[in-house]
């Protein structure tokens, strides 16, 4: 499937796991998708068959570069990190602040498991998942974090192993070769080469980012079971459910 040209834009179905495998064409991830082509729109909306957008950046992010309107399609803002945008979750923090970008990232990646607004925020567009048939889009600003968590669990409640899961969150950083260079083109005279080097940085994603996830995740909920259940308050039975709707044989 051509993605004509969508930043970071992938199915994550169709991997094997042990089950069976995950159902193509339902699970589609990326980058925003603000002030895209009609050519790109249409290809959402015809060929993947988008009708739920998932848009997982703040109200700031939304307000300054609102998604391109996928017709057919129900919107859905969900503000992952609504509780810590003003505590270095930003990129503009990491930008600026000196080169401890890999360390603010780690931060955010805690927000990201630990955060009240990321465990509401998932639970609700997990429940969401099993409510609909509809294929759908999630992202963020550069589809690497907040959308690359979700795709994991996603993952992860399918039953991909630990090695799939982290080659679909590396993958971002070949999806986002060019994105990347135009970003840094555009802001090559505003900063100066340390900025530039944080920006560079900040864009990429790093294995050591979902391990720490992971890791914080197991250390407060003991298990990715006891995650689901008494962090993102799903359901027992949510696995079970989630398989038998979209692992087939």
């Amino acid at each position: 499937m051509n993605d004509k040209g969508l930043v970071n834009f992938r199915d994550i179905g169709g991997i094997r796991v042990p089950s069976g495998k995950l159902q193509s064409g339902y699970f589609f991830r990326s980058g925003q998708i603000a002030g895209i082509s009609q050519e790109q729109t249409a290809f959402l909306q015809d060929q993947c068959r988008i009708r739920d957008v998932y848009d997982f950046r703040s109200t700031d992010e939304v307000k300054q570069a609102p998604d391109s309107a996928v017709s057919g399609a129900k919107y859905y803002h969900i503000d992952i990190l609504s509780d810590k945008t003003s505590n270095g979750a930003s990129l503009g923090a990491m930008i600026t602040d000196g080169n401890k970008v890999h360390e603010n990232m780690l931060k955010t990646y805690e927000s990201i498991v630990l955060s009240q607004s990321a465990q509401q925020g998932y639970h609700d567009f997990m429940t969401d998942l099993l409510a609909d048939d509809a294929p759908i889009l999630f992202h963020c600003f550069a589809g690497k974090d907040r959308t690359g968590f979700a795709a994991a669990v996603i993952l992860k409640v399918a039953g991909a192993d630990d090695q799939q899961i982290m080659d679909d969150y590396l993958l971002t950083n070949q999806l986002r070769v060019k994105a990347n260079e135009d970003l840094l083109n555009r802001f090559k005279n505003e900063m100066n080469q340390q900025q530039l080097d944080n920006l560079h940085t900040a864009l990429l994603v790093d294995a050591d980012y979902l391990r720490h996830a992971n890791d914080v995740l197991l250390e407060h909920f003991g298990s990715f079971d006891g995650y689901l259940k008494n962090g993102l308050d799903l359901p027992s039975d949510y696995v079970a459910r989630f398989r038998e709707k979209f692992v087939t044989d």
